[in-house]
């Protein structure tokens, strides 16, 4: 099953490591992984996508906590939440009818067209797994990626609920 951890801590070097490590002690594959600090400086949040039997992720997740740097864990996957991924893929554009393609399809998928080269693009595109994927494969029909690059999967509570202190 896949679930979406978020965990506050401790904005401290070697608490990511810490965090990881757990995962690899049980053979447990992160599929994404993101992190950066919050509005308080001192802390930090990562979101961990994985897959895999509820009851190793179960251990993970106790054991997580019991870090000293880790303040709050929470499984996003069992509410309401919101998540989103974001994706930058440079095509090739060299053909006025590759160009307008390539335009269309990212007006479609509500992105944008952050750089032109003489015969490349560079997209942005924000949305859940599914419509980044969808994005891909459409585009790959059309034109030839060049490179891409997803930030991984975060995702925030939907309503009153927060992770914080």
């Amino acid at each position: 099953m896949r679930r979406i951890l978020a965990i506050l801590l401790e904005n401290e070097p070697g608490s990511l490591s810490r965090i990881v490590g757990l995962f690899s002690q049980r053979a447990f594959n992160i599929e994404t992984l993101s992190v950066a600090p919050t509005e308080d400086a001192s802390l930090s949040r990562i979101t961990i996508v994985t897959k895999g039997d509820d009851r190793v992720l179960e251990q993970i997740v106790k054991q997580v906590n019991k870090l000293i740097d880790v303040i709050k864990i929470t499984d996003l996957t069992e509410r309401n939440h919101v998540e989103r991924e974001l994706l930058l893929v440079k095509v090739l554009a060299m053909t006025d009818k590759a160009r307008t393609e390539v335009t269309r399809i990212t007006e479609i998928f509500r992105g944008s067209i952050v750089d032109i080269g003489k015969q490349v693009y560079t997209i942005e595109l924000t949305g859940d797994v599914e419509k980044i994927n969808a994005f891909i494969g459409i585009l790959a029909n059309e034109t030839e990626i060049i490179e891409s690059v997803r930030s991984g999967t975060v995702g925030i509570a939907r309503g009153e609920k927060a992770l914080r202190i």
